[in-house]
């Protein structure tokens, strides 16, 4: 018998990925411009750097909202001691109103059904307990977020059907797809409980449009099934179209809205993981409910809560944080797009997020999801780039990777691209299907059910571990 239970040493976290790997490699050799010029550029993290001195200005500004200042000290006791899992007011007050000004004040948000979680994976995986049982599954449309596996099945056991997607129409969700993965989890007796999508999508950087929504809520309400839609990357929107958010639809829809259900958090849109700021926001008045008393498990700290109620209030700073995000963001994703336009790589076209699909289909020495990791392993060990692959984010086609981009400064961009040019060239150069130099050495491992190549020791941790060696901690990619 082990000492160990099932749920805690089953392969459900999904470390043993590439895109895990990926972050091993950098763990152990970051990229630093002067100690460490050589190491790996993490293209990986999913993370909005671009406005912290925005952040920091207003809190120098204001240091009042914290209590751990001088000026703010006085309400240390208040925030200190215990609060409820409902949350302070201010704090939900305050999120539904910034939830509204990042979809464009189109549409306005209840504080009263504003639920906390643990970041996004903690909001993600708080609405599965909600809405299904160990079995259950969840339709969702591929190329999905790479943790999803993670973040809806390790501990809830609910199952994901991936509806695929393909580049024939730029990935976009049908009808049609939906109703054959349907169909054939029905006839492979799964009960579908729901179906999830992301909006902006991780990892392809785009949009729903208004009409993909409608046929989205008229499939669930059809089926009588619930919509869960991640909206975590709403306000990176940086270029038409414009973001359509679920609720603003159902206004339009005669639907049952109590299968409507949205995650949220601060950690895209704010740039702020660390805070650990997730958020369930359902239109089922049952869900709110069993939701806020499951939230103990993974509530937002009241001194976090007490400054973001403060800095969320302020309507002269979030407006101009919204208007400066989204310029930051898109002359960054310009200046990355282009370079890499200039070396003969295309990307799908796309206009939100803090990342884009690159399509290095061109570059694969076979077409098939082996050929697109033995590119990938070049890539991580030998150009020093941890990308993502596509099949991470069970994508059905070889040779798309998912590259973020806003997580680094303007000269470790350049180091990047240059890189890339190098290994792009080289790749031109070459008369051989496979140049040896670029296999040599080749460090980064990766072992699923698929490949089983060169295993990583089980005693290496992911840096989404708890473990202090990990100075690169993120429970949400």
């Amino acid at each position: 018998m082990g000492i160990l239970s099932k749920i805690a040493t089953n392969n459900g976290h999904g470390e043993d990925s590439a895109y895990f790997d990926g972050w091993k490699a950098f763990d152990r050799n970051p990229f630093h411009p002067t100690q460490n010029p050589g190491g790996v550029i993490q293209l990986g993290l999913a993370e909005n750097q671009l406005c912290f001195d925005l952040i920091k200005d207003w809190i120098t500004k204001n240091p009042y909202a914290s209590i751990c200042t001088a000026e703010g000290v006085e309400d240390f006791k208040d925030i200190a001691i215990f609060q409820d899992y409902h949350g302070l007011p201010e704090f939900r007050q305050a999120v539904a109103k910034f939830m509204g000004k990042g979809r464009g004040g189109r549409v306005t948000f209840d504080p009263d059904r504003i639920v906390m979680g643990g970041g996004a994976t903690g909001a993600n995986e708080l609405i599965m307990f909600c809405l299904a049982d160990p079995g259950d599954a969840f339709l969702v449309p591929s190329p999905y977020y790479a943790a999803f596996d993670r973040d809806l099945s390790w501990r809830t056991r609910v199952q994901i059907v991936p509806v695929h997607c393909d580049i024939s129409n730029n990935f976009k969700i049908t009808r049609e797809a939906l109703e054959a993965a349907y169909e054939r989890a029905q006839e492979a007796s799964i009960n579908i409980k729901g179906l999830i999508i992301t909006n902006p999508s991780n990892p392809l950087g785009t949009t729903l449009d208004r009409d993909t929504l409608k046929s989205l809520v008229s499939f669930i309400n059809d089926k009588n099934i619930h919509l869960v839609c991640d909206e975590i990357y709403a306000a990176t929107v940086f270029s038409s179209p414009k973001f359509t958010s679920v609720a603003e639809v159902i206004q339009e829809m005669d639907c049952n809205r109590d299968l409507i259900h949205i995650i949220y958090s601060l950690s895209k849109d704010m740039g702020l993981p660390g805070f650990r700021v997730g958020i369930v926001y359902s239109f089922n008045d049952a869900v709110v409910d069993c939701a806020r008393k499951m939230s103990s498990f993974g509530l937002v700290s009241s001194q976090t809560q007490y400054l973001l109620a403060s800095m969320l209030s302020d309507d002269e700073f979030v407006d101009n944080f919204l208007v400066e995000t989204s310029k930051r963001l898109a002359k960054r994703h310009h200046n990355f797009t282009k370079g890499l336009e200039q070396v003969g790589i295309n990307c799908l076209k796309s206009n939100a997020g803090l990342f884009f699909w690159m399509d290095l289909r061109h570059l694969l020495k076979e077409k098939t999801l082996e050929g697109e990791i033995a590119l990938w392993r070049t890539i991580v060990n030998d150009v020093k780039l941890n990308v993502s692959p596509g099949s991470s984010f069970q994508c059905t086609e070889p040779g798309w990777f998912r590259v973020c981009f806003a997580n680094m400064d303007d000269d470790t961009l350049q180091v990047a691209l240059d890189r890339i040019a190098a290994f792009v060239q080289q790749d031109k150069e070459s008369e051989k299907p496979t140049k040896k130099r670029w296999q040599q050495n080749l460090r980064v491992s990766f072992s699923s059910r698929i490949y089983e190549q060169g295993v990583m020791s089980p005693h290496m941790m992911s840096p989404h571990s708890p473990i202090p060696q990990s100075p690169l901690v993120r429970a949400r990619t």
